[in-house]
């Protein structure tokens, strides 16, 4: 007897100020809450992460990425399928990327 399984849901997470991220299954509008939303699946897949550099006034990705980077570097790196940079601020957008890739996070440009 063959029992189909239940599919899990793909977990999507995006940080975004003001873009919808229709696919995102949850949205994180600040750098802070996008900090919060990794903590919360610090132990379990995420199957794409969407990042935007710039977050609104002085707010930016960065204090994520910085929170990305540590844990490769204390050999525990988040388990993300792809992280995708989907800025429309080229240069910060090629931070982010070159920062993860460094890290081995598999990273794709995205068209804002």
């Amino acid at each position: 007897m063959n029992q189909d399984q239940p599919t899990q849901a793909p977990v999507i997470l995006g940080i975004d100020d003001l873009r919808p991220l229709p696919r995102a299954t949850r949205i994180a509008r600040t750098s802070s809450e996008g900090v919060r939303l990794l903590a919360e699946h610090r132990d379990s897949f995420i199957d794409e992460l969407w990042l935007d550099h710039d977050l609104g006034g002085d707010d930016n990705i960065l204090p994520v990425v910085t929170v990305l980077e540590e844990a490769a570097f204390n050999a525990r790196p988040f388990r993300i399928g792809t992280v995708f940079v989907h800025s429309a601020n080229p240069t910060g957008a090629a931070t982010v990327v070159r920062a993860l890739t460094r890290w081995e996070y598999r990273v794709r440009r995205a068209t804002a």
